[in-house]
């Protein structure tokens, strides 16, 4: 069981580990709402993305526009004018009309006027404020209207950042009464004619059940939302498009004051319609931002609270009699599962991506599937967190690239500690390539392989050790191995140890031979080494003669077989190493017959070695031979370095 535990970790470890670790602290800043803007504002830009939606002819606004003001003289517009207007359009007989204009107070001339059409259109609704009571800013209906019964509530619910994203059915009152709001007035009285009253839902008694459409009471927690103010029977807007002010995007019919005024309107645009009667001019306080401000992609631009209360009404109509539901979101578990989903695929491209580019690349693809999955869900009606996923997304893969990049330094140094110097550039970036396959905890994993080892070794070195002063033998000593070590690792050998004044090399090593052809090039190799650093020790000779120091001659033993290769020592300290009988062959070849002179350097190789070498080199059989330490005979040969 611990042994597959450990499998896992080795193979999952880092998605395992970081995974839930960014999901639990993406999450939990998303319950203390440090997510909430980012995810408001992500709404905000799935709207601006979302394809218009077309003009709803249900609804018609007369919007109160700069020239109309310069038109009427002044604003408020006087009470006549107000009494003309509402007489034009109810002439329409529309089905409801809103007016989302305070009339708490006289404009004279035509106060009677008003007040006669006020109590003679019984479609006509007003309207108050009920929210800002409580602060003591409260402005009261048209006398008239609120003894009829004819007053809604025009109340907007600001979000933190000062955006109208939610709409009011119901309001209450400081003192308990319950208003209907102005959208919700409007579209009953539309949808009265159309047979919808109404009522409790069957299966949710606490909501309101309109036509086809139960209107779910939104929570402080819907959505983004992190205990949001949810006073009142809350409904997220639907919002169908852009503001008003180019008229080509509006979703609304719209026309100007003085258009109906002067009779400039088909006599029958507001038939059975609903008709909202409002500020629109920019220099009116009637304004606010919106999903659709353009403050995303540039300056934000404010929409006039009657469309607002125009992109509500459609709203519930729509809903109502065609079905469509409102927006729906998950609840707290789902959200948890799409935090951790989304951590997990950033963690995982971390973790198996081979380099920090692809996982730079998978990443953003991921980031792109997922805001895409968010965006897709929002066209169905789905409101799904986008920010904390994207979040720990991101974040778990950087985690885990950061993580990465850390263990292949240690990795990295790990293996230079090991291997040092003693490789060349080319088998060094082989062995990172490989680092898979031959690292484990730090160290290198042991491995059977087939190589060549050469042992080579000074002729009469314990002679000049005695006559040399130890500070000229240590410069003289390090003078040699430095020359033969470049030899070394110009044939692609290793270094394995420096034994007193013997050099060990080994050809195949630490990245395996795994075909004869590869076997022979390596003993290739190292026969190719004993003949070279026969050369160099000719130049050394040389110069050490022009020098005073001593001349010498060496012995070289090649051996060729199975061993195995490995590290050798603790997690502080380890040394790569190879073991095997091939290893004692090849010193055995060293320093066999000391008596047998063969020039400035005599190589020796072993049968193994001869059969992978055949016709390579000026060659001669020693004989057959038991080489001290074994039981077993066999062939050695000579190796001519001219």
């Amino acid at each position: 069981m611990w042994k597959r535990l450990r499998r896992l970790m080795g193979e999952w470890g880092g998605v395992l580990l970081v995974a839930p670790g960014v999901a639990l602290l993406v999450g939990g800043m998303q319950w203390a709402g440090f997510w909430q803007l980012w995810e408001l504002q992500m709404l905000d830009t799935w709207y601006e993305l979302r394809p218009l939606q077309g003009k709803d002819n249900r609804t018609v606004i007369v919007g109160v526009d700069e020239e109309d003001i310069r038109t009427l003289g002044q604003w408020p517009a006087s009470d006549a004018t107000m009494a003309e207007l509402l007489t034009k359009i109810s002439a329409q007989k529309p089905r409801a009309i809103g007016l989302d204009i305070y009339r708490d107070l006289k404009v004279n001339p035509g106060h009677e006027e008003l007040v006669k059409v006020f109590k003679n259109t019984p479609n006509l609704i007003g309207i108050k404020t009920v929210g800002e009571a409580e602060r003591g800013f409260q402005v009261n209906p048209p006398p008239v209207l609120a003894e009829l019964g004819q007053v809604a509530a025009n109340d907007l619910v600001l979000d933190p950042d000062s955006k109208v994203r939610r709409g009011l059915l119901f309001l209450e009152t400081p003192d308990g009464e319950v208003v209907e709001s102005l959208a919700l007035r409007l579209a009953l009285m539309y949808l009265e004619a159309e047979g919808v009253t109404p009522q409790n839902s069957e299966e949710h008694p606490e909501y309101l059940q309109l036509g086809k459409t139960t209107f779910f009471r939104l929570g402080e927690n819907f959505g983004g939302y992190v205990r949001t103010y949810a006073g009142g029977y809350q409904i997220p807007i639907n919002f169908q498009g852009p503001s008003c002010r180019d008229i080509k995007l509006c979703p609304f019919v719209m026309v100007s004051v003085r258009d109906v005024l002067s009779g400039r309107i088909p006599g029958d645009l507001m038939r059975d319609v609903v008709v909202l009667i409002g500020a629109v001019a920019p220099s009116l306080p009637d304004v606010f931002l919106t999903p659709y401000d353009g403050g995303f992609f540039g300056a934000p631009e404010r929409t006039p609270g009657v469309e607002i209360h125009a992109h509500l009404t459609t709203q519930i109509i729509t809903a109502a009699l065609e079905g469509h539901s409102l927006m729906q979101v998950w609840d707290d578990r789902w959200e948890w599962l799409w935090i951790f989903a989304w951590s997990s695929v950033g963690a995982a491209m971390g973790w198996f991506c081979p380099s920090a580019q692809q996982t730079a690349l998978g990443t953003l693809l991921a980031v792109g599937v997922c805001g895409g999955s968010a965006y897709g869900a929002f066209l169905q009606g789905w409101w799904i967190p986008a920010v904390p996923p994207l979040v720990a997304l991101v974040g778990a893969s950087v985690t885990v690239t950061g993580y990465q990049v850390q263990r292949e330094r240690r990795e990295r140094d790990a293996l230079m500690n090991l291997f040092g110097r003693h490789v060349t550039p080319k088998i060094a970036a082989a062995i990172w390539r490989d680092r898979e396959q031959l690292m484990e905890s730090g160290q290198v994993t042991p491995l059977e392989v087939t190589a060549t080892v050469l042992f080579s070794d000074l002729q009469g070195f314990s002679t000049i050790a005695e006559t040399l002063e130890p500070k000229v033998l240590i410069s003289w000593l390090n003078e040699y191995f430095k020359a033969m070590a470049q030899v070394v690792l110009d044939h692609d050998g290793v270094i394995d140890k420096y034994i007193g004044d013997a050099v060990m090399a080994v050809f195949g090593v630490p990245i395996p031979a795994t075909t004869e052809a590869e076997i022979a090039r390596d003993a290739i190799a190292a026969v190719n080494c004993a003949i070279s650093m026969a050369n160099k020790l000719r130049n050394l000779n040389r110069d050490w003669e022009t020098r005073g120091l001593p001349t010498v001659a060496m012995r070289v033993g090649i051996a060729t077989g199975k061993l195995v290769a490995g590290s050798l020592g603790s997690e502080q300290r380890s040394d790569y190493t190879i073991i095997g009988d091939t290893v004692n062959i090849a010193s055995r070849l060293e320093s066999y017959d000391k008596t047998f002179d063969a020039g400035i350097c005599r190589i020796l190789i072993s049968e193994a070695t001869y059969k992978y070498i055949p016709n390579q080199f000026t060659s001669n059989c020693i004989g057959t031979v038991v080489l001290k330490g074994r039981q077993q005979a066999s062939k050695i040969y000579q190796i001519y370095p001219d």
